[in-house]
C-alpha cells in the first residue's frame, strides 16, 4: 500500500518561496495529500498552463505571484496575486499563464 505524503514539519513559510520557476514548463509540489484532499504548489512559466480538464471535487486556488487566466465553465476569471478563485467539481475548467505565475491549489476530496 502507498503511504500519502505527511505534513510539512511546523514551520511559518512563504508559499512563494517554496517552488521555483521552470523555462518552458509547468512545476508542481505536493504538501499535503490525504483522504480528504491535497494542497499542491504550483509555478506556471509566462505561456504555459493545463488544459481544459475536469475534476470529481472541488478546489480552491490562491494566487501567489503573477497573473494566471482560468476559464471555468465557459467563463474566463483573471486572478492576479493575492486573489482566489473557487472550482466547482465536475466543471471543465483550464489554467493558463498570462504571464509567469504562482498558484497554491487546494482540493477537497469529502
Amino acid at each position: 500500500m502507498k503511504s500519502k505524503a505527511a505534513c510539512p514539519a511546523p514551520r511559518a513559510m512563504r508559499l512563494a518561496d517554496e517552488i521555483k520557476y521552470s523555462p518552458g514548463a509547468v512545476v508542481s509540489k505536493t504538501l499535503v495529500d490525504k483522504r480528504a484532499g491535497t494542497i499542491t504548489l504550483f509555478a506556471f512559466d509566462a505561456g504555459e498552463g493545463l488544459s481544459e480538464h475536469t475534476a470529481p471535487f472541488d478546489a480552491m486556488v490562491q494566487v501567489l505571484a503573477g497573473k494566471a487566466e482560468l476559464t471555468i465553465g465557459g467563463h474566463r476569471v483573471s486572478p492576479g496575486a493575492g486573489e482566489t478563485v473557487i472550482m466547482p467539481a465536475k466543471v471543465p475548467h483550464a489554467v493558463k499563464a498570462v504571464r509567469r505565475f504562482k498558484m497554491l491549489l487546494t482540493m477537497v476530496r469529502s
